[in-house]
Formats: C-alpha cells, structure tokens, sequence
C-alpha cells in the first residue's frame, strides 16, 4: 500500500488546493489514516478475517462517507 499523498489535492471545481496550511494538514492526515488502515487491516489478517473481505469491508466504509452538511443515507 503505498502512503505517499496525491500530488494534487483537487476541489470540486476541478482546481487544485493551494493553500500551504491546507495542503500540510491534508498531507498529514493521509499519513495518519494510511497507518491507521494498515494496521486495522493487518490486525484483521493476523486475526483470522479473510483478506479480501477485510479490503471489501474497509471500501464499503469509505463508500458510506458523506460530505459535511449532506447528512445520512
């Protein structure tokens, strides 16, 4: 898995973020939630859960996120 950030963090408008403090906390926690899912998943392994159902049940977590404000499915 690799840790390392996008090179563009993009807005919704398609335009890319250019704030410095913006893109440093951005940048940070990418790196915190990469380790933190690496270690879920890796406990989740060595636990006993099957692989494949490990990463399908981390992708339907992110697919259940929701914009700040757009409420709950």
């Amino acid at each position: 898995m690799s840790a390392a950030p996008p090179r563009r963090w993009l807005q919704p408008d398609g335009a890319p973020v250019s704030c410095r403090e913006k893109i440093r906390v951005l940048e940070e926690n990418w790196q915190e939630l990469a380790e933190t899912l690496r270690d879920a998943y890796e406990d989740a392994v060595l636990m006993g859960v099957d692989p494949a159902e490990m990463k399908r049940l981390l992708a339907e977590l992110v697919e259940g996120l929701t914009p700040p404000g757009a409420g709950t499915p």
